[in-house]
C-alpha cells in the first residue's frame, strides 16, 4: 500500500479554502490598526489634498463662470456697438438721401424759375 493517498475534491476545496483564510490572518496581522498614528497622518493627509482638490475646483468652476459672463458680456457690448453703428449709418444714409433729394428740389425750382424768366422775358420781347 502507498503511504501517498488522493485527495478528492471536497478535501483539495477545504485545503484551498484553509489557505485562504491563513492569508487573510497573516495580511490582517501586518496591516495597521485605525489608531495608529501613521494610518491617521495619511488619512490626514489625503484628507487635506481632497479638501485643496474640491478648493481648486471650485475655483476652477468660478473662472470658468467669471470667464462665460465676461464673454457674454463683451458679446453684448459688441453687439450693442454694431447695431449703433448700423443705426448710425442708416441715418447717414437717410440724412444723404433727404439731402440729395432737397437738392434735386431746389435745382429743379432753380431752372423753373429760369425757365420762367426766360419764357417771361420772351413775352416781353413780343409785347
Amino acid at each position: 500500500m502507498a503511504i501517498y493517498k488522493e485527495q478528492g475534491f471536497a478535501e483539495r476545496r477545504q485545503a484551498a479554502m484553509d489557505a485562504r483564510k491563513a492569508l487573510l490572518e497573516k495580511a490582517k496581522a501586518k496591516m495597521p490598526s485605525a489608531d495608529d498614528p501613521a494610518v491617521q497622518a495619511r488619512r490626514a493627509e489625503r484628507k487635506a489634498a481632497a479638501e485643496a482638490r474640491a478648493q481648486r475646483q471650485a475655483e476652477r468652476e468660478r473662472d470658468k463662470r467669471e470667464k462665460a459672463e465676461r464673454e457674454a458680456r463683451e458679446r453684448a457690448e459688441r453687439e450693442a456697438a454694431a447695431e449703433a453703428a448700423a443705426k448710425a449709418e442708416a441715418e447717414a444714409k437717410e440724412s444723404a438721401e433727404k439731402d440729395m433729394i432737397s437738392r434735386l428740389l431746389a435745382d429743379e425750382a432753380e431752372r423753373k424759375a429760369k425757365r420762367d424768366a426766360r419764357y417771361a422775358a420772351r413775352k416781353a420781347r413780343k409785347r
